[in-house]
């Protein structure tokens, strides 16, 4: 066997093309594997009605090309996934980046070669490629969670996952409509389908806070106006704790006068989107601040939904605002007060089987024509974990992980020699703008990469100390927030037996950088490189 490419990346969304194009502008001969006929990633199965970012497009979009800026226009403050899908194809074509992009191409095994001090990487077709570097950029919200009610074979009606949503138009109308799952898929979608259904049943496990994404069509001059100042913008994104470019007021929630604290919310709430979490530097991290924040919003709700009943199933109860990442949404409050909406609360009356008409409740029968199932993700680890990865000494990383994740900076693993993550477990990832944090990590391993090479140095690989250090600091960081207080995807709680541990890194887009570029300063310390020759 003999090397054919210097680095694979796995997975062709908004993170692996950009890993392509910086890998080829560095000199890093580079090909992306991605299941999929299409590029997209999430933005390609994702395609439910209502599906939109809930980060604004001029800031979930990338920063490498000052053209791409000023040529590409968006339509809506918060872009739908078409024309977000539409970007990325506009990406791929405007860079030339197709040409190194093998579509429908599952992984199913990736194996460190020490006596090739490379990957063999092995599709379930039958195809094989040797890379010295392999970097996984399948995304975070990539593998829907699998259903499991008693006698849903049985059901002779029309079944659709919100994750992989069909690429012809679904025909709602008249129809009588089941959506398990109010996360952010449940969220945005029932407003529309609530528009075409006859009748739609919205089964809600746990009630969860959400805010208005305050969408509006992005005008003429808004559109000069951002881009006459995007490098200004980009660097406030790159140097605020959450990527989305605003930092939260230093003051405690607690010590502000109560009149301006409102209208601090206020204008949050009609703007802000999930940001409203960092109005006050405090929400996140003290319980006092965050109960105030959680009665404005549970206030603002309330406001929203006629139906007495009905609004007290909806308001949240029992865990810290934000701790669960917010809904951002667009009237789905308000679409329980039409006549053709109900709410199925499953913790009172929990889904006992289904039937070949429709879903049984301990209260009642339902007949359905569609059920549409948004049950949300395998977060963080699921997509990694579904290629077998065998790292030194033939450990899978299964193995490794079976307590949980463990990484150095988010981005390597001890064990698992020239094997990187993007968004991986122990970065900022979800609790960020993920566009930003993605690029931030990209341009840091293109830099790893080059150094490595420029110095004849062909393996590295996170220490087992570095790992340790690491893992010790997410945990750290994770205890001085909120974060732990809930049961949620950050700590592992969406799918059954996995481990419990807090996943993503807390400390904050700005923070992150800095760590990155103080270790690329002391020499990449924290990673063992070395060369043939030195073996």
């Amino acid at each position: 066997m003999s090397v054919d490419v210097d680095v694979i990346v796995i997975g062709a969304g908004l993170a692996g093309l950009r890993a392509l194009y910086g890998f080829r502008c560095e000199g890093h001969s580079t090909i992306v594997l991605e299941a999929s006929d299409e590029i997209g990633g999430v933005w390609n199965f994702n395609r439910y009605p209502g599906a939109r970012c809930d980060v604004e497009s001029f800031d979930y979009s990338y920063r490498f090309s000052e053209e791409l800026e000023q040529e590409w226009r968006w339509s809506e403050r918060y872009a739908t996934q078409p024309e977000i899908l539409r970007y990325i194809n506009h990406v791929a074509d405007r860079f030339d980046l197709r040409r190194d992009v093998k579509l429908n191409t599952r992984v199913r095994q990736a194996q460190w070669e020490e006596a090739l001090c490379a990957w063999r990487i092995d599709a379930e077709d039958g195809r094989r490629w040797i890379a010295r570097r392999l970097v996984m950029a399948v995304g975070q919200l990539s593998t829907p969670k699998d259903t499991v009610y008693p006698g849903q074979d049985d059901y002779q009606g029309r079944v659709i996952y919100s994750a992989r949503w069909p690429r012809e138009p679904v025909d709602l109308d008249g129809k009588r409509v089941a959506i398990i799952g109010t996360g952010s898929s449940g969220v945005q979608m029932t407003p529309v389908i609530a528009e075409q259904a006859a009748h739609l049943a919205v089964f809600q496990r746990t009630a969860n806070y959400s805010v208005p994404a305050a969408n509006a069509p992005v005008s003429d001059e808004e559109d000069r106006a951002v881009k006459a100042a995007y490098r200004e913008r980009r660097e406030k994104a790159r140097n605020s704790p959450s990527g989305l470019g605003f930092i939260p007021d230093p003051r405690s929630a607690t010590e502000v006068d109560a009149d301006e604290r409102e209208r601090a919310f206020e204008a949050a709430w009609n703007r802000l989107g999930f940001g409203f979490s960092l109005t006050y530097k405090d929400i996140l991290l003290d319980e006092d601040a965050n109960a105030i924040a959680s009665e404005f919003v549970c206030r603002k709700i309330a406001e929203q939904v006629e139906d007495p009943r009905t609004r007290d199933k909806l308001l949240p109860k029992g865990f810290p605002f934000g701790t669960r990442r917010p809904s951002v949404d667009s009237g789905y409050f308000k679409t329980f007060n039409r006549d053709n909406v109900r709410l199925v609360d499953i913790r009172e009356t929990p889904i006992e089987r289904f039937t070949e008409t429709g879903i049984e409740t301990t209260a009642e029968s339902m007949d359905f024509d569609v059920v549409i199932y948004a049950t949300g993700f395998d977060v963080f680890t699921g997509s990694i974990l579904k290629i077998d990865l065998v790292g030194t000494g033939g450990r899978t990383l299964s193995e490794a992980w079976a307590g949980g994740p463990a990484s150095h900076l988010g981005i390597a693993v001890h064990g698992f020699p020239n094997l990187f993550f993007i968004g991986g477990p122990g970065s900022p990832s979800l609790l960020s703008n993920v566009i930003v944090s993605s690029e931030e990590q990209i341009d840091w391993l293109e830099a790893l990469l080059t150094y490595a090479r420029d110095h004849d140095l062909d393996r590295i690989e996170a220490t087992k100390q570095a790992q340790a250090d690491w893992v010790a600091h997410v945990n750290e960081r994770a205890r001085e927030t909120l974060y732990l207080k809930t049961p949620s995807y950050y700590v592992g709680a969406e799918m059954p037996g996995k481990p419990q541990v807090f996943m993503p890194y807390s400390g904050g887009v700005r923070g992150y950088r800095r760590l990155l570029e103080k270790t690329a300063e002391r020499g990449y310390d924290g990673f063992e490189m070395t060369g043939a020759g030195e073996r």
